[in-house]
């Protein structure tokens, strides 16, 4: 059974940094060809905010969070990451790991995994 667990999020203050972990397992962590993360704001839809590929040549942001935020994946660990840098307010909502047996980096792709979620709260 593959599971996606993250981990990292928490309170912080604006213009802080955080890192999210999201760890596979249930099946082998490079046949997901790509890593992905989500975030979804009380109130408001789901969205993309970063993606990367199999090994890692290929990465995807969401302008809002481009030049902030750095996606990663350390094979050998079964772990991705999702590095946040500059938080704000806006930031503030529950991130979810995904995982496709796609190729792609859009946030478009058919995402077959998915994680339970982790709270990233920012104030001002």
């Amino acid at each position: 059974q593959v599971q996606l667990v993250e981990s990292g999020g928490g309170p912080v203050q604006a213009g802080d940094s955080l890192r999210l972990s999201c760890t596979a397992s249930g099946r082998p962590f490079m046949s997901y060809l790509t890593m992905a993360w989500f975030r979804q704001a009380p109130g408001k839809e789901r969205e993309f905010v970063a993606a990367i590929s199999w090994v890692g040549e290929r990465t995807g942001y969401a302008d809002s969070v481009k030049g902030r935020f750095i996606s990663s994946r350390y094979n050998a660990k079964d772990t991705a990451y999702l590095q946040m840098n500059d938080l704000n307010p806006d930031d503030t909502a529950v991130y979810y790991c995904a995982a496709t047996l796609h190729a792609g980096v859009s946030g478009f792709e058919p995402f077959d995994y998915w994680g339970q979620g982790t709270q990233v709260t920012v104030s001002s």
